[in-house]
């Protein structure tokens, strides 16, 4: 219940303290009157002054500022250099704090049941009025600081400009004649008020005749009347009321009504709100009393004293679920904070909190005690008290997780009248809560705009009933309603006790002993955590005897130790509520597990989480997790079931420690563990239709869908959120601070895909069986005939989730203007600039559209003003998002701006009414909104959004198969003068005739290149619906652009080419062959000319990309008398890249192995002669025959091997067999080779099949010649040695992966070792090579698709 939020260690005792409503500020003043803004939250230290004396950098800056302003008179002492004195009081004033302040005053005095004629629900905002500065105020006794945290910039009113009287306290007036602006009033020494103007700085009235002794404190409060008054307490005891409604320019102002309220003076006064009455004023004095007073009357309701021996100094009112008996707290100089229970109770002061347990040891010398010198309670988050001590500054946090005992009740159909039960002081009433007719937001009418979209303009008309059915206890209560709402049940933890009431008659149907209670989402089934209560021993009081002592001691540790046992030997029961209001246990005890249980949580699951004591680090506990995706918590304490002091010390623990999986859901049916353990989450929601479910952590929510199957979607960044109510595929949430949206929706996963077809495949079957069963076995007679299928395409899409914030405290800009200090002669036009920003601020939000209709300009509405306190999210009914605070008042948060609407009405199923609402919605928003129809699954409808950009507008048609939408908006985006001119001819004979000026045909076709892949993604999808003409008018546009040369990219150009030759466009597609050869698609071009029946277009196609293996296959099987051309070029290229062969780096010691495995050279002309490269086609002539050298005799070891393989001259012949022929030849002859100078070279040649688009397979040949040639030492380093793997895969496999056309060659030796060379895998070609001399040349070459070898039955012949 209890932790320690923040700690600042001081070395000066803490005096005075204030804090911030709406930003983690704190100001502190010490007792040596140096004053610091500290950043509780972040642990950070914003500002530092030293206000009592003189502050030097203050002191320097006023000087470089006047300057700077030019103004070099120095007469006189500066203000900054006058001594502040002591600090009395330290304050913030911005818009927030006004703001929250007149919000305050307004329902408090609003509960009074006298106020219903006199203050309204509704509460206009008011106007701003500081422009987006944040003050620091400082009262000292000599002057008052006026400090702007934005600029900081400073200014200083001394006393004497204050009728030179030591200022003591201070208060800011909210209401104010206009043009005065914001009003600070000043308690002086003399007991008069003075009022000054924060826009002129002069005194512009004064509250006399009084005090007749120093002012010591102030504050305003609004009567239940609805007028303003200002209450002062001095030094002589007296208690005065003053008018605080200047709507009359008096200068000098009376009392309305003084009091004598203590005996020594008042040192604190605070406002209370009280449960349907009028507000109280709380003062305590220096006779260390303190007294309680009706607004109303004015008259003293009761007097106490909290502490004896001990004055108060400091008070504030606090209502805080977690102790709803409790509702003062106060200090003394001691360790503690008081608690004073309300008077219906017993009326009794209790320590709420003992500070010395809270902060680190190490800080509290042994000796030293702690005292308190000041407390503030955060102004809207209660759960937040702040005290400063001789120690430092400490930060507490009571229980943030704890919610109002108030549970919603569902609503019949067509009521608009709302009801909610809650629990105050034993006894259960009835919150009925409805929209005034006047002001409803969900008729759709343009007053709902114009009035702006924040919920204090909402009508909203309550009342309270009494039930007269009283509950059994008064601590703290934990209600719920079960799924039919037809049962209530409340759970007592403390006693612990629980109860079920029937909501009808209020009856008690079922009640026990028990801790934690969940209901089930689909039946009116309920699990508890049943105790078996221990049995209470005699209460011996505490006596001075030793003996009676210890025996008090043995029996309380002898209760403790039942109460333990008890609690580790409770379970979790589950019974259910029959129609006729009985009670039946279905399981005694659910779970197998012998942990202890920590928590409970209800749904379409039972949760249940186990004690565990032990904490692991996240990489165990995500290896643990069954639910990877399930992301882990840093926080293990259930907001429901910890009730027990948290941990002392700071909270944030190390991010390496995390809470280990201890949670495990239950099926409800049959009590069976349902996936693995979880961490435990704080919180759990499900939807109504149990299809999406929620678990809250410390610093996110883990949102999944259910069905089919659990599916994690994904979590978002909320922390600390404290409940959420699902509405259809919206979850609302509510945390400390904001009221958030999140928009969910699971998407198409691959599973649902996969239960859509198998449900389809179930109702066919059924439809069959039923058939059978109706019609015996002639049913399943089908007749053939033709039947067109229409298979609809689904598309995958991700799934989404959108958190939209609704609500905050924030009031002033978030990022204030950096706007100086006005200056005295610069008044009325500052002044007359406030209402002039609040006019422009109106107008920016909502705009006059067509026919009189009220736009919203803005995408978002500004968000609304969050309620004070802890909330409970009762859910969307009219409209409007409900919310219930501690003081069981109903809140309204608007829902009609038309960008949150859209978007609830989409969540909701409805998207031709969020289609609708987007007329209201400015036309620049409509992308956004169509973005998030497309991510709820509603492209169609996104469509008729008026606003969307052509761009989002193809997205959303192509989603929703609307093509011929979609080539309508893909023209107008290729033909638009942003993108191109829109002038360029697109028939027929535009594209024919492109001859000239090609450079301006490129800037024509510009537009159609930027959508160029739109275009295909166009024509794909065109052709799978069967739209030849949509595909056919794409196609044409896009051929435009594929006419002109380097307009499109490769990718591109291929696809193109693919898709004309798939549709028979036979003149475009000859007039993209040129393109295709110029950026080096051989293939493609090649493949068109097939297509086209050119044979002259294919070579030149093959020839111009250097592909010459295919161009002489072609020019041989068709007898072209281009053959002995191609044939000449290829091979001068073979040759020529076996000349150039590209040097490589080789080390010293790589170089002399290399040369010792040469072969020695018998002559120096042996080392200048190349072997000539010749590969001709089957029965072509040597080109080189006359040129052919008489060989060298080889030596006598070699002259048998030399002559079988020089015998007749006759060339090697490489032809393709068959596929499966290839393939085992190719197993048998090949041989892996180790690259050493006795190991025997294995050429082996390979034909890769491959279609006529694929990659052309290479050819590796081995050529031996006669004589030898000496390899580079770094050419033999290289191809000595063969890759493990690459010669031994099998004879289909590419030895070339690359596909470079250009061949590689290598060169080996063999010494004396035999050799097999095999062609093209063909066993008829096989001969043995012997020589220790003799070389081979392995020469790769490009060669043709393997089925176009062996259509045509084409042979090689290398010619040596």
């Amino acid at each position: 219940m209890l932790r320690l939020r923040a700690f600042r260690p001081t070395s000066e005792k803490i005096v005075k303290i204030q804090l911030h409503p709406t930003h983690p500020w704190m100001v502190t003043a010490d007792a040596s009157d140096f004053v610091s803004v500290w950043n509780w939250e972040h642990r950070q230290v914003i500002y530092e002054l030293k206000a009592g004396g003189v502050d030097e950098r203050r002191l320097v800056g006023a000087k470089l500022e006047k300057l700077a302003e030019g103004e070099s008179d120095t007469r006189g002492k500066p203000i900054e250099a006058i001594r502040g004195g002591s600090v009395k009081q330290v304050s913030f004033y911005d818009d927030d704090v006004h703001y929250w302040q007149l919000w305050r005053n307004h329902y408090t005095a609003a509960e009074a049941p006298s106020a219903a004629g006199n203050v309204t629900s509704a509460f206009a905002s008011p106007a701003l009025s500081t422009k987006g500065r944040h003050f620091l105020v400082i009262c000292c006794e000599n002057k008052a600081i006026f400090l702007d945290l934005v600029t900081m910039r400073g200014r200083d009113v001394p006393k004497h400009e204050l009728d030179n009287r030591s200022l003591l306290c201070m208060e800011f007036i909210s209401r104010s004649v206009t043009g005065e602006g914001p009003l600070v009033a000043f308690g002086g020494s003399d007991g008069v008020i003075r009022v000054l103007s924060m826009i002129s700085w002069k005194l512009v009235r004064r509250y006399t005749g009084g005090h007749k002794g120093s002012i010591s404190c102030l504050m305003t409060f609004m009567a239940s009347s609805g007028e303003a008054l200002l209450v002062s307490g001095g030094s002589d005891g007296l208690l005065i009321i003053w008018n605080a409604d200047h709507r009359q320019d008096s200068r000098e102002l009376v009392p309305k009504l003084s009091l004598k309220a203590h005996d020594g003076g008042v040192i604190a006064i605070e406002l209370s709100r009280v449960i349907g009455g009028a507000p109280q004023l709380i003062t305590v004095g220096a006779d260390k009393t303190l007294a309680m007073w009706d607004t109303m009357s004015f008259k003293e309701l009761r007097r106490i004293k909290p502490v004896s021996k001990l004055a108060c100094h400091s008070v504030a009112s606090w209502c805080h679920p977690r102790a709803p008996n409790l509702d003062i707290l106060t200090c003394v100089k001691d360790s503690h904070i008081w608690a004073i229970e309300h008077p219906t109770y017993s009326a009794l002061t209790r320590s709420l909190c003992e500070l010395s347990s809270l902060v680190p040891p190490q800080v509290l010398a042994p000796n030293k005690k702690l005292r308190v010198y000041c407390m503030a309670a955060h102004p809207l988050q209660p759960h937040l008290v702040a005290t400063g001590s001789n120690i430092g500054i400490i930060m507490c946090e009571f229980d943030p997780k704890s919610l109002p005992p108030v549970a919603p009740l569902p609503s019949p159909p067509e009521s608009r009248e709302h009801s909610a039960v809650y629990v105050v002081e034993r006894e259960l009433k009835l919150l009925n809560f409805q929209l005034s007719p006047t002001g409803n937001p969900s008729l759709g009418n343009n007053g709902s705009l114009s009035k702006g979209d924040s919920s204090e303009l909402l009508q909203i008309k309550q009342m309270k009933k009494h039930i007269s059915t009283l509950v059994p206890h008064d601590s703290y209560s934990v209600l719920s309603v079960s799924s039919s709402g037809k049962y209530l049940a409340i759970v007592w933890p403390d006693i612990p006790y629980f109860s079920i009431y029937k909501v009808s008659d209020w009856s008690i149907v079922d009640s026990g002993s028990a801790r934690l209670l969940a209901w089930d989402t689909c039946h009116d089934k309920f699990a508890i955590l049943e105790y078996a209560l221990p049995s209470r021993g005699p209460f011996i009081p505490k006596a001075g005897s030793s003996r009676k002592a210890k025996e008090a001691a043995a029996a309380a540790a002898q209760a403790a130790a039942a109460a333990a046992s008890a609690a580790s030997s409770a379970s979790v029961q589950v019974r259910i509520l029959l129609d006729d209001g009985t009670s039946n246990i279905l399981m005694r005890s659910v779970g197998s597990r012998s942990e202890p249980v920590t928590g409970l949580h209800g749904g379409a699951l039972l949760g249940v989480a186990y004690h565990t004591s032990r904490r692991i680090n996240p990489v165990t506990a995500t290896a643990i997790s069954s639910i990877q995706s399930m992301p882990l918590s840093g926080y293990g304490n259930s907001g429901l079931s910890s009730f027990s002091a948290l941990d002392d010390g700071l909270p944030h623990r190390s991010s390496a420690e995390v809470a280990p999986p201890n949670f495990q859901l239950y099926s409800w049916e049959s009590f069976e563990p349902v996936g693995g353990l979880l961490p435990q989450p704080e919180w759990t929601a499900w939807d109504r239709t149990v299809e999406y479910c929620a678990f809250a952590y410390h610093n996110y929510i883990v949102i999944s869908s259910v069905r089919p199957q659990y599916r994690y979607l994904g979590d978002v960044a909320i922390p600390y959120a404290t409940g959420g109510v699902w509405h259809r595929r919206q979850l609302f949430v509510a945390t400390p601070t904001t009221i958030e949206c999140v928009f969910v929706d699971a998407g198409v996963a691959p599973i649902d895909i996969e239960t859509r077809r198998m449900k389809e495949e179930m109702k066919i079957k059924e439809a069959q069986a039923r058939a059978v069963a109706e019609h015996g076995e002639l049913a399943l007679i089908a007749v053939e005939g033709p039947q067109v299928t229409t298979q609809e395409r689904i598309t995958l899409r991700p799934p989404m989730l959108q958190v939209v914030r609704l609500a905050s405290f924030q009031h002033s800009l978030s990022i204030p203007p950096f706007v100086s200090l006005p200056k005295q002669s610069k008044v009325d036009a500052d002044d007359a600039a406030i209402p002039k920003e609040m006019e422009e601020r109106k107008v920016n939000e909502v705009a006059v559209g067509g026919g009189g209709v009220l736009v919203a300009v803005t995408r978002f509405p500004l968000e609304q003003k969050r309620p004070i306190g802890p909330l409970v999210v009762v859910g969307v009914r009219d409209g409007v998002l409900w919310l219930v605070d501690r003081y069981m008042c109903a809140h309204a948060i608007s829902l009609s701006h038309p960008g949150i609407r859209c978007r609830c009405l989409a969540a909701y199923g409805d998207a031709v009414s969020a289609v609708k609402w987007a007329s209201r919605l400015a036309r620049e928003h409509h992308d956004d909104l169509a973005q998030f129809l497309l991510g709820m699954g509603y492209a169609t409808e996104a469509l008729h959004l008026p606003g969307i950009s052509k761009r989002l507008e193809f997205d959303l048609a192509m989603k929703s198969n609307d093509l011929k939408r979609a080539l309508q908006c893909l023209l107008t985006m290729s033909n638009s003068r942003d993108m191109g001119p829109d002038n360029i001819g697109l028939d027929l004979k535009d594209i024919l005739t492109v001859t000239v000026k090609k450079e301006n045909l490129v800037e024509a076709v510009q537009g159609i290149v930027k959508f160029a892949k739109e275009f295909l993604d166009l024509i794909d999808a065109a052709d799978a619906t069967a739209q030849a003409d949509i595909a056919r008018e794409a196609l044409k546009r896009l051929a435009a652009a594929g006419s002109v040369k380097g307009a499109l990219q490769e990718h591109e150009l291929r696809g193109l080419a693919l898709r004309l030759a798939n549709h028979g466009e036979l003149t475009r597609l000859g007039v993209l062959v040129n393109n295709l050869v110029s950026v080096g698609l051989g293939r493609e071009a090649a493949f068109s000319a097939a297509v086209l029946g050119d044979n002259a277009l294919m070579e030149k196609a093959w020839q111009d990309t250097g592909m010459f293996a295919e161009a002489v296959l072609h020019a041989h099987a068709h007898g072209r008398p281009s053959l002995k051309n191609l044939v000449e070029v290829w091979n001068k290229q073979l040759q020529k890249e076996v000349e150039h062969i590209p040097s490589t780096k080789t080390d010293a010691t790589a170089a002399i192995l290399a040369s010792l495995e040469e072969p020695k050279l018998t002559s120096l002309a042996d080392a200048a002669k190349k072997p000539p490269i010749e590969i001709l086609p089957p029965g072509m002539p040597s080109l080189s025959a006359s040129l052919a050298m008489k060989k060298k005799p080889p030596p006598a070891s070699q002259t048998t091997d030399q002559q079988q393989l020089q015998q007749g001259n006759k060339p090697m012949l490489l032809e393709a067999p068959p596929v499966a022929i290839a393939m085992t030849a190719a197993a048998a002859a090949t041989t892996t080779t180790e690259g050493s100078a006795a190991t025997a070279e294995t050429a082996t040649t390979t034909t890769e099949g491959s279609a006529a688009t694929a990659e052309t397979a290479t050819t590796e040949a081995a050529v031996s010649t006669s004589e030898p040639a000496p390899s580079p030492p770094n050419q033999g380093e290289e191809s000595g040695t063969t890759e493990p793997g690459r010669d031994t895969e099998a004879p289909n496999s590419s030895s070339s992966p690359s596909g470079d056309p250009a061949p590689s060659v290598a060169q080996e030796e063999s010494n004396n070792h035999p050799a097999s060379a095999m062609s093209n895998g063909g066993p008829k070609e096989e001969e043995k090579v012997t020589g220790s001399t003799s070389e081979s040349k392995v020469v790769e070459v490009q060669n043709p698709p393997q089925q176009v070898s062996d259509m045509l039955g084409m042979e090689f012949t290398v010619t040596p």
